[in-house]
């Protein structure tokens, strides 16, 4: 399962992460991680029944847990299918066929946002 942890200005500098790794023993596959001195963000996956424990511990070091199980989707009338998107997505969602149409697997999309920003369009829908 995909998860979102968010850790505020308060905590950015302390390891939680690592931290909480090592309490509960469970293994995180970071996809993406954003920190700057104001905010970090993590996506990550972990497996489900990890997941309580890991959340847990991060919730007591101060940090916010979210599942992301709302995939990007795409709004059909809107979209010209240019692939802008294609380029972007740091996991490969989408896809031309051989008939040079847009493919979406949406399993893979671990709700970055990245495609939003790209779309001239803004036919990409991501429900939080």
């Amino acid at each position: 399962m995909m998860i979102k942890v968010n850790i505020s200005a308060d905590i950015v500098g302390e390891p939680i992460i690592a931290e909480s790794i090592i309490e509960t023993g469970t293994i995180l596959n970071i996809s993406q991680a954003h920190f700057d001195s104001n905010h970090g963000e993590i996506i990550a996956e972990v497996e489900m029944s990890q997941f309580p424990k890991i959340r847990d511990a991060l919730i007591s070091r101060g940090a916010e847990v979210a599942i992301l199980d709302n995939p990007i989707m795409r709004d059909e009338e809107e979209c010209v299918e240019c692939g802008a998107c294609i380029s972007v997505c740091p996991v490969k969602v989408f896809s031309f066929d051989r008939e040079w149409n847009l493919q979406i697997d949406a399993d893979k999309c671990i709700q970055c946002g990245t495609c939003l920003k790209m779309c001239p369009h803004n036919a990409l829908i991501l429900e939080v």
